[in-house]
């Protein structure tokens, strides 16, 4: 493949030299994972809580009090997993831009170093 220049204009092989998503979009991302989705996915399953028990009470000596009670206990089940998955995806989002800034931070220094003992320099 043809080394093209970038938006920047360096040369790289073809194609992006981009990666899909910036380190601060990576930041937003993990911004809006805790300030909107955690605290209202929280906010959702406290209000179905509240209603689902509120019902459970209504219908205790009927058989419907013990299936709203199963479903509730599956909710909150899903509800778990659910904000766990929330807390991992903006963990990964937050390490992502840590580990890819080491990477290249390594990588430039490696071909500093390499440039430095290089015997074209003598040329």
């Amino acid at each position: 493949m043809p080394a093209e220049r970038d938006g920047q204009g360096r040369l790289g092989p073809g194609g992006s030299a981009d990666f899909a998503s910036t380190p601060s979009q990576k930041a937003d991302a993990a911004n809006t994972i805790e300030t909107e989705l955690q605290p209202n996915t929280k906010k959702a399953a406290e209000y179905a809580d509240e209603a689902t028990n509120t019902a459970v009470k209504t219908f205790a000596d009927w058989d419907t009090a013990a299936g709203l009670k199963k479903v509730s206990d599956t909710w909150d089940r899903q509800v778990k997993v659910l904000m766990g998955r929330l807390a991992s995806e903006k963990g990964s989002l937050r390490g992502a831009s840590g580990i890819f800034a080491r990477n290249d931070i390594a990588t430039g220094d490696a071909f500093k170093a390499i440039a430095r003992h290089s015997k074209l320099n003598e040329l």
